[in-house]
């Protein structure tokens, strides 16, 4: 009797579990598919329980199988149109169903939207409550972002975002110019010096040096970026920004859809462990950086200790809260101030390389800005004026965003340019098919232009920085420490692309250089950067 009601009760609970599977899995993501189908919004039909996942990685390794990774044309043989390599899968939908499409992983659905109306929607929502972060691979990416501002969503993201702003305002900004110009001008000088001994090894008249220049570019944005955050202690900082670039690449990996569909974070994948192991090694660190003091120095004028005051004095005596607050945030400048800065510094090379009147014309124009001779350290006012340096930079970033969507989740029932979205649809916007849209950028929008930013923009169609409430922090910031280098580096080096160069984007959260950009640098004949006598204070970051 006791083994048949026993029998029974498993016979109910297997019953039970494989309903709310089904209704977790398959029917609440399919009535969202039919409130979108229902409005002429198609897409590629899904299978259980993966959705679409098989047809993107089928389609991705025939990518990869005809074209091996490169790209032609565009300037010196290079397309800067990377999205049938890197997202094949969209490119062949959106022929097929039109801009406004939808899709599914597992069973998150998504509409992949790049209708005007839409995205314009999507920037003018200001609402945390209506439009918040795309879940999708929140699981997989929680080791590296934990709920820090990047993944955060409601009330939680405004919170983050009330404390952590003033910190990135233009009069802090400023601040940090001398960080960034003493960092560029080690830089510089580092690779002065490779030019100087690979000359003389040569023993050839040819002043010229060939270099990758990634790991040098990460290593400048590593240190300004340690120097702001940490202050005195940014060389521990730096060590904690190594560790957190080995957890993105632990994090990069296709994600693990049982962990996305259930929730579970912590299942017990090789991946998975690695990623937590590193994760608790970088909290260590960066709580070991705070209870000594947050890096203070002589005034605690760093961000570290800024953050730590402002979620001290929100989290009203919770300590754990204000630690959790720190180490996330950390961890999310991190990704979003440094790798994305580095490679952005990367492609604007390259493309600079790439086109010599351009090099030339902005060369000019930092020398003149610096004092007429370049020899100057730039500074806010001189940065201002380097209108040409800007727009290489913004041309750059639309070329090359290092977001390669704008990713949200619909809260609750929304309208956006007049599609009805269900709650829990996420809304990506790639941003490479709005930047290199002909009906909105011209005929030439594939090519390397930079005077299209003299003109005023199209609306709503340049989101290198994302869109609406939730545009960049760190835009001031980023832009500076770009402008920054880019002066130190080209008053100093003439650039060319080395024919070993490999034109390869490939993404790994963000789309870089799959083999690095490879660069020839010459001398120019300029007098030595000089930097003021005045160093920077405490350090910070």
């Amino acid at each position: 009797m006791a083994a048949a009601m026993a029998a029974a009760l498993c016979c109910v609970a297997a019953c039970a579990l494989a309903l709310y599977l089904y209704r977790v899995l398959w029917a609440a993501p399919e009535r969202a598919r039919a409130a979108l189908r229902g409005q002429g919004i198609g897409g590629p039909r899904p299978s259980f329980p993966y959705g679409n996942r098989d047809e993107m990685r089928r389609l991705m390794m025939m990518m990869k199988q005809q074209d091996g990774g490169g790209g032609g044309g565009g300037g010196g043989g290079i397309v800067h149109d990377y999205r049938p390599a890197v997202f094949p899968h969209y490119e062949r939908w959106r022929s097929q169903y039109g801009p406004v499409f939808t899709y599914s992983i597992g069973n998150m659905v998504f509409l992949h939207a790049t209708h005007a109306d839409v995205v314009r929607d999507i920037t003018l929502c200001v609402s945390p409550l209506d439009l918040g972060k795309s879940a999708y691979m929140k699981v997989t990416h929680r080791p590296l972002f934990g709920d820090g501002i990047l993944k955060s969503s409601g009330d939680a993201w405004a919170h983050q975002r009330r404390l952590i702003a003033p910190e990135f305002f233009p009069d802090k900004v400023r601040g940090m110019l001398g960080i960034m110009v003493a960092s560029a001008a080690a830089l510089v000088a580092s690779w002065e010096d490779r030019l100087m001994t690979t000359t003389r090894a040569a023993a050839a008249g040819d002043d010229e040096v060939e270099l990758t220049v990634d790991d040098d570019l990460r290593a400048y944005s590593a240190d300004v970026i340690s120097r702001t955050c940490f202050g005195g202690s940014y060389g521990k900082g730096k060590q904690i920004f190594a560790m957190i670039r080995d957890l993105q690449k632990a994090v990069s990996k296709p994600p693990d859809l049982l962990a996305e569909m259930t929730g579970l974070s912590y299942l017990p994948t090789r991946a998975g462990r690695a990623a937590w192991r590193l994760n608790g090694q970088v909290r260590d660190l960066i709580l070991g950086v705070v209870r000594d003091g947050g890096g203070a120095g002589d005034d605690g004028g760093n961000l570290l200790s800024a953050m730590l005051r402002s979620a001290a004095a929100a989290a009203a005596g919770d300590a754990a809260a204000a630690e959790d607050f720190v180490v996330d945030n950390c961890k999310n400048i991190y990704f979003a101030g440094y790798e994305t800065t580095a490679v952005t510094a990367a492609w604007c090379m390259m493309l600079l390389a790439l086109h010599p009147d351009w090099q030339r014309q902005v060369s000019d124009e930092v020398r003149q800005a610096c004092g007429g001779d370049g020899a100057a350290p730039p500074d806010s006012a001189s940065l201002q004026k380097m209108k040409k340096l800007t727009m290489v930079i913004q041309e750059t970033l639309r070329l090359y965003p290092a977001g390669s969507v704008v990713s949200r989740q619909a809260l609750r029932d929304v309208t956006l340019g007049g599609v009805r979205v269900p709650a829990g649809v996420n809304i990506y916007v790639p941003v490479s098919t709005l930047h290199l849209d002909p009906d909105l950028w011209g005929a030439d929008a594939r090519e390397f232009r930079p005077d299209r930013f003299a003109r005023p923009l199209p609306p709503h169609a340049y989101l290198p920085f994302g869109a609406g409430a939730r545009t960049c922090l760190g835009q001031a910031f980023a832009t500076a420490e770009l402008k920054v280098l880019l002066a130190l580096v080209l008053s100093r080096f003439e650039l060319r692309l080395s024919p070993s160069y490999r034109h390869s984007p490939t993404l790994r959260l963000i789309v870089e250089p799959e083999h690095g950009v490879r660069l020839l640098l010459k001398r120019r004949p300029r007098p030595p950067v000089v930097v003021g006598a005045a160093a920077p204070g405490p350090e910070p970051e």
